[in-house]
């Protein structure tokens, strides 16, 4: 039993009750966007998220889309999205997950993503089989992009925005299907269990692709990831069953 990854999958059940008890009624909006939005129950969830992890092991560092929290100086870091698809969320719309990642020194060490409302759990430990509510998983055998489902995800600015459409316009002719589907974390999932055969966004945070990186790795996956010139704090994100050519320009 690995403490970190036990803990980890208490908590994400946790914060999973609490997402599905306020699922569908009237929600408190902090910032509303163009294109996304914020809500009190984020703030609520890592909240819970964090006095719990925190609680466990005082000694490490959280980071998450709501702020940080803990020891800033610790080499142990939690990266949590607590609610990886906030727009889906508010709109009623049950597909959103809960996302924690634990990484040592730039390194990841376990992953979990916990979709409250289908009540399917991922998580891995490095060095690990990667599991499905305590299956094991892989990814796709697909190599033929004429066979691939890919989702593309599509940022929270105008330009990034932008830079996606070209993506969908190149992939579409070639691939079975695209989907859009809202939630960076449980696309990264879907990926590891070969639901999805690809993953691409042009920018996204830590936060929400942490647990998911971990697990497209362990199941046999492939996983590009590089920061955004025009915003550091911002990663660009490739990620694959291994098998397919996503290279079109070559």
């Amino acid at each position: 039993m690995n403490p970190f990854l036990d803990h980890a999958i208490r908590t994400a059940h946790a914060a999973g009750h609490l997402l599905r008890a306020e699922f569908g009624r009237s929600l408190t909006v902090n910032e509303l966007h163009d294109h996304d939005i914020k809500l009190e129950l984020d703030v609520r969830t890592q909240a819970l998220i964090s006095d719990a992890l925190l609680a466990a092991f005082p000694d490490h560092a959280l980071l998450g889309e709501e702020g940080i929290a803990g020891d800033p100086s610790s080499q142990w870091q939690w990266i949590v999205d607590p609610i990886d698809g906030t727009v889906n969320y508010f709109y009623g719309v049950p597909h959103f997950c809960i996302s924690i990642a634990l990484r040592k020194c730039e390194e990841i060490q376990l992953g979990v993503i916990y979709d409250p409302m289908r009540d399917e759990l991922w998580s891995v430990a490095r060095g690990a089989t990667p599991t499905l509510n305590g299956q094991p998983i892989r990814v796709s055998p697909r190599t033929e992009l004429k066979d691939a489902i890919l989702s593309i995800g599509f940022a929270k600015s105008k330009s990034t925005i932008t830079a996606g459409l070209p993506l969908v316009e190149k992939f579409i002719p070639r691939v079975r299907k695209i989907r859009l589907m809202g939630s960076a974390a449980l696309d990264l999932a879907y990926v590891a269990c070969g639901r999805l055969d690809a993953y691409i966004e042009s920018s996204v945070s830590l936060w929400d692709v942490a647990a998911g990186k971990l697990l497209v790795e362990a199941a046999g996956g492939h996983f590009e990831m590089a920061p955004r010139e025009d915003a550091p704090e911002k990663i660009s994100v490739r990620a694959s069953n291994g098998r397919l050519d996503l290279d079109l320009d070559r």
